[in-house]
């Protein structure tokens, strides 16, 4: 045979999408805009205003309670008080009082401690160490006081201090200490004598 073959056709020819009937006897309905998001700057400006009065309501319950904790509980260290205070470990120190310089140095722990013995050495070796250097020391003035918190202070004072050994020569030295206020006790945290030679 010579020529195309035609194809023989057996299903109807399908209808195109735009010759399908429409379900509708007339013109399509206008679109309906779609619904915005709900607005909820009333809620959060709601939301954020309960916070800080939330916060605020806190801020004034904890000051009030820190107040009446710190007028019921401890003074405010004075010059006369830290040199108090000062004196005393001192005085422990050059009298090789361990315990004493102990409870100074923990810091307000010291009752609670339940192996005292590495603090009771150190205590021995300090007074060891500050009876070897001085015979006696007196505290003369008190020089500055930096308040870190109203239980907290740095001290610089002033001690006139006889030498150890034969000399017993007398001469003013000034030493940094820094003072805890607890239970109206005024506790000696740490002391280091400032010997302005290098």
């Amino acid at each position: 045979m010579a020529g195309p073959y035609p194809y023989p056709e057996s299903f109807p020819q399908q209808p195109y999408p735009n010759q399908v009937p429409s379900p509708y006897p007339g013109a399509l309905p206008p679109p309906v805009p779609y619904p915005g998001k709900p607005r909820r700057r009333g809620f959060l400006i709601a939301g954020i205003a309960l916070l800080v009065v939330v916060a605020l309501a806190a801020a004034a319950v904890t000051v009030f309670f820190v107040l009446r904790r710190n007028d019921a509980a401890d003074a405010p260290l004075t010059q006369a008080s830290a040199k108090t205070s000062i004196q005393g470990f001192l005085d422990a120190l050059s009298r090789g009082d361990d315990e004493e310089i102990a409870r100074h140095a923990s810091c307000g722990v010291f009752d609670e401690i339940k192996d005292k013995r590495s603090d009771m050495a150190l205590a021995n070796l300090a007074s060891d160490a500050f009876r070897r250097q001085f015979g006696s020391a007196k505290v003369t003035s008190i020089d500055k006081i930096v308040t870190w918190s109203p239980n907290q202070a740095q001290v610089l004072f002033t001690m006139q201090v006889t030498q150890a050994g034969r000399s017993q020569t007398e001469s003013s030295r000034q030493a940094v200490a820094q003072l805890l206020i607890q239970s109206h006790e005024v506790l000696v945290c740490s002391y280091l004598p400032r010997t302005g030679q290098y």
